[in-house]
């Protein structure tokens, strides 16, 4: 990898999976197959890498390990593998942040994109309107913000590397799937064209939702302006700055108009 997350963790390829060194815990990786994502997937009866991808949730440094229990914080990281689901991307099958039990919201998600390039899409509601759909490109380094409440999926962007990225969300996380896979996924499908580039379909389970394309933008209103500093090392040198990934209510009037990007442009 070209970018240094703050851990001592090694991706592997082959298996997917990672190894911690000697300060850093965390669990036997699980692995998402081909056949639990098909439902969501543009061509359900598609060829593709199996599993898709490898996460592993409650990763962190030995010496933080009270801290991220107190603060209610989880760090997760996740490797998928390289090549294509059919004409689409490797990519999840997108969810809604099932609501904590200790804050009584659905959590927001912070990602960091280790390897790879990723596009991380989201949008505002599971429904018939899906309100604003956007789709947030990063590379090694960039940092996505999802906030409390939204579908969202991640996509790999570059079908010939391996994707690698870290995120925060809270401990006591969940995911929900029966929405999304009610409408045979979320509001807009990214197709590969034969250049690798990606495109997008829409859904024609939903009734509207425009989509917009950007980087994502800087995130100085939540805390996270430290450019070139790994999200777990501005936990590690300050905690308190991201408590409110486990109580969202800290943060609520930047969650009224969210924009997760910089610059918006339709596809």
């Amino acid at each position: 990898m070209n970018f240094d997350p703050g851990l001592d963790v090694r991706v592997t390829d082959n298996p997917l999976g990672f190894q911690y060194g000697p300060d850093v815990f965390g669990p036997t990786p699980e692995y998402r197959r081909l056949d639990s994502i098909r439902g969501s997937l543009l061509d359900p009866s598609c060829a593709g890498p199996d599993p898709v991808y490898a996460i592993a949730m409650d990763v962190g440094k030995r010496g933080h390990e009270a801290e991220l229990r107190k603060r209610r914080l989880l760090y997760g990281i996740v490797t998928y593998a390289a090549g294509r689901l059919g004409s689409e991307p490797v990519r999840s099958q997108g969810h809604v942040h099932r609501a904590s039990a200790h804050s009584g919201w659905s959590p927001p998600e912070v990602y960091e994109i280790w390897r790879g390039r990723a596009i991380v899409y989201m949008q505002e509601f599971v429904a018939d309107d899906p309100g604003r759909c956007f789709a947030v490109a990063g590379e090694p380094g960039d940092v996505i913000v999802v906030p409390p409440g939204w579908a969202h999926a991640t996509i790999s962007a570059d079908s010939a590397t391996a994707l690698t990225f870290g995120a925060w969300c809270d401990r006591d996380y969940g995911f929900e799937y029966d929405k999304v896979r009610s409408r045979r996924g979320l509001a807009w499908y990214p197709r590969l064209d034969g250049d690798g580039g990606i495109h997008w379909h829409r859904n024609p389970h939903y009734l509207g939702g425009e989509l917009c394309v950007g980087p994502p933008r800087d995130y100085g209103d939540l805390g996270l302006n430290q450019k070139g500093t790994s999200i777990y090392l501005q936990f590690e040198q300050n905690p308190g700055a991201l408590q409110w990934i486990s109580d969202p209510a800290l943060r609520n009037e930047s969650w009224v108009t969210f924009i997760p990007c910089a610059a918006e442009r339709r596809p």
